[in-house]
């Protein structure tokens, strides 16, 4: 037994309501049952109960035992000087307030039906299973599991948004220096993301507004910032994009001491960190006002067509300095693209949009639901236990769920984990009298 549990069946009132009483006899009725915090202080805020014909008003705390007041040092704690009401699963001992008067408890494990309880416990049995509700995930209703994903989703947005927050107060409010830092940093995807935001975040963006009309300056300044154009070699395009470099560098007093230098380990070449930041430098040559086309597109093809970019004439024989291949533009690919758009042109809009008081909710759902659903382990793992995942909107909820509530057992503040409790009680015959 665990106290969230006890948590979801007070908020919800999963149990038989009908001739409560408190564990010294007064006849309880609950009027309110307060709203949750998931704070530090009680449990439950702003609650109205009737004891014995007195209507009270205040805050409800939650144990499994009553003792367990004094042991996380509530008597202590002004904060815990409202409580009107204690509600436990096993009364061990009275609780007092500081005026000596006893705090009224009631006790919860008289009033919930044994199925369930089972059915919280078979819940909660993972065993071998990859997400408590395994069994039972496949039957679920469509319909409910795809509003649960559009919250999760917008959920996965704000926690963005609050990431991004930061990094914009890092960049002193500069809107168009944090597009340039994450969207770098994503173009350098899981294997490079952290390098190529070390390298965005030691060039001033008003550096990158002075180098931007010239295309070969954009690539040198994030070669040279990234350490690709250290030593010597014969072959010409590094020679060239070296000596720019210096020069930027000398008259812009450039410095990359903390940049990560980038890794071609293990990558395909399509990915190398040369070709990804040519097209990055391709990029902001041909859209110099990104961010202001960021935040003004509305539709999907408008954003696939800003990055819809590809490497210099150079790169489309090279993979790297001095190392020849088969003649192929380097295009930033459709899946690339997708991930630009998932990762942070959506995020960006969305935190924009926030700070500047507006509700851009709807039209970022309909932007996420026209990019295709992507392809991981854990998209993969959930589709085969039911199909649900159909666009990137679902596939990012996804992820949400399973790192924010599956992994963490979040199950009771999760909807699905709620549905399927509430339901098994049903079934089971147990009481499920109010919503």
């Amino acid at each position: 037994m665990k106290e969230d549990f006890l948590h979801y069946v007070w908020k919800f009132q999963k149990f038989d309501v009908g001739s409560l009483y408190t564990s010294n006899g007064e006849i309880l009725h609950i009027k309110n049952q307060g709203g949750h915090n998931l704070n530090s202080g009680p449990d439950f805020f702003n609650a109205q109960i009737e004891l014995d014909g007195q209507l009270w008003a205040g805050n409800v705390e939650i144990h499994l035992k009553s003792s367990d007041w004094y042991a996380h040092s509530h008597e202590k704690d002004s904060a815990y000087d409202n409580v009107i009401l204690h509600v436990v699963w096993e009364h061990d001992t009275e609780i007092y307030r500081k005026d000596g008067s006893v705090i009224p408890t009631f006790i919860l494990n008289e009033k919930i039906p044994k199925a369930t309880i089972q059915q919280y416990q078979k819940l909660f049995s993972k065993g071998n299973k990859w997400i408590n509700c395994e069994n039972d995930f496949k039957d679920l209703d469509e319909f409910k599991v795809e509003n649960w994903l559009e919250r999760l989703y917008l959920e996965r947005l704000q926690h963005k948004q609050e990431m991004l927050l930061q990094e914009l107060k890092a960049t002193q409010n500069h809107w168009e220096s944090l597009l340039f830092r994450v969207l770098c940093k994503n173009f350098g995807l899981k294997v490079n993301g952290s390098s190529f935001f070390s390298v965005a975040k030691s060039i001033d963006f008003s550096v990158v507004k002075k180098c931007s009309h010239e295309r070969q300056d954009l690539e040198a300044l994030l070669m040279g910032q990234a350490g690709l154009l250290e030593g010597e070699t014969e072959d010409w395009y590094f020679k060239t994009l070296k000596r720019r470099y210096e020069y930027l560098k000398h008259k812009f007093q450039l410095k990359n001491g903390n940049v990560i230098v980038p890794k071609f380990f293990r990558l395909r070449p399509p990915n190398f960190p040369t070709v990804r930041l040519a097209q990055f430098a391709m990029l902001y040559f041909e859209q110099p006002s990104l961010f202001s086309k960021v935040i003004a597109g509305q539709q999907i093809e408008e954003f696939y067509e800003l990055l819809n970019v590809s490497g210099s004439e150079y790169w489309e024989t090279h993979y790297n300095f001095g190392v020849g291949s088969l003649q192929r533009k380097k295009r930033v690919s459709k899946s690339l693209m997708d991930l630009l758009i998932i990762n942070t042109i959506i995020p960006l809009k969305f935190c924009y949009a926030v700070q500047h008081g507006k509700d851009v909710s709807e039209e970022i759902l309909e932007l996420a639901a026209k990019i295709s659903s992507e392809e991981n382990t854990v998209v993969k793992k959930f589709n085969s236990l039911k199909k649900v995942s159909k666009s990137a909107c679902q596939s990012q909820a996804l992820l949400q769920l399973k790192t924010e509530y599956c992994d963490k057992n979040k199950c009771l503040e999760c909807a699905i984990g709620g549905y399927i409790l509430g339901s098994q009680m049903q079934s089971q015959g147990g009481s499920v009298i109010r919503n």
